[in-house]
């Protein structure tokens, strides 16, 4: 996948280009619908699945104390797009100047004169130019004017509820990861290098990956199954992976209050992975954290919790 940094960078013209435009946080099953149809016309028309999308998220820069918090960085939505078999992704560096270009200018001056589309395909909450003043009417009316159709997919449903990055965001929070992830179509992920702790873990018999997270969003506090998978150079190599037992949380029976943390015991695995970056996935909450009168008593619960995750990642 070739990735331009922003759409003056684009100095010539892309082969017969499908479009699609948005901020496509999480790439959740909504965003793949569109994706699909743009990789499938694209490939009909011989031409080039194009996304352009924006960095950072407007909000951030138009209304920063409103932003979301965001499901992926960058990096991941990239890697994500690139699965989805995009073949080029114009990322656009959000700024206010770039925010006051008006919603005709943008059509005019940025997908038409810059990218040339044969079609391009939004989904139905689309917004665009200043002040999100552009309506899907404007795109409608004057796609086919500059040469190029356009089409609106529809919302994407899973058990009966629209699917939405605001929507996964709150069932995160509420630490419902797996109906998080029946909408993202795939295990929530956070990525991060691993920190020092206080060795909590080890003196239990339970080392455990302290996370630093460069994700803005992590689950809300309790004890998960997943997996964690190297990134770097190193020793294990980059893409090796391990079940995890990850808590999410702020350690009560040790301490009162504090942000939540998050720390993985990996299931087969004994070593030092200090400094290292990785990739955690959450695929199934086990248990709600809480308060233990004694370390033995939570050792206990974390002998268990590995048991329950082992048989949920063996499962097919």
């Amino acid at each position: 996948m070739r990735h331009v940094a922003g759409i003056a960078a684009l100095l010539e013209p892309l082969e017969r280009p499908v479009l699609t435009v948005g901020n496509f946080d999480g790439i959740h099953r909504g965003h793949r619908s569109i994706l699909e149809t743009v990789r499938e016309r694209a490939r009909a028309l011989a031409g080039a699945a194009v996304v352009y999308t924006f960095d950072p998220h407007p909000r951030k820069v138009l209304q920063p104390e409103h932003a979301p918090k965001l499901l992926t960085t960058l990096e991941q939505r990239l890697e994500l797009l690139a699965e989805a078999g995009v073949d080029v992704v114009v990322v656009e560096r959000f700024t206010r100047e770039f925010a006051s270009t008006s919603a005709e200018a943008f059509i005019r001056e940025v997908i038409h004169a810059r990218i040339r589309p044969l079609e391009v395909y939004v989904g139905y909450d689309f917004h665009f130019g200043r002040d999100r003043e552009g309506s899907m009417r404007l795109l409608t009316e004057l796609g086919p004017r500059l040469g190029f159709s356009v089409t609106i997919i529809p919302e994407v449903q899973v058990d009966g509820s629209d699917v939405s990055s605001t929507r996964i965001r709150e069932l995160l929070g509420a630490a419902r990861v797996e109906e998080a992830n029946a909408m993202l179509g795939r295990a929530y992920t956070v990525r991060g290098r691993v920190a020092r702790g206080d060795a909590r873990g080890r003196t239990l018999g339970f080392p455990t990956a302290n996370l630093e997270p460069e994700n803005e969003v992590l689950p809300g506090a309790g004890v998960y199954a997943g997996r964690l998978r190297l990134l770097d150079a190193g020793s294990p190599p980059a893409g090796a992976g391990f079940g995890a037992v990850t808590n999410v949380g702020t350690r009560p029976t040790f301490r009162s209050g504090g942000e939540l943390l998050a720390e993985a015991h990996l299931l087969g695995f004994s070593g030092d992975l200090y400094g290292r970056r990785v990739e955690l996935s959450f695929e199934a909450r086990l248990r709600a954290e809480r308060r233990f009168p004694s370390a033995d008593a939570l050792r206990e619960q974390i002998r268990a919790d590995v048991a329950a995750a082992r048989a949920r990642l063996d499962r097919p």
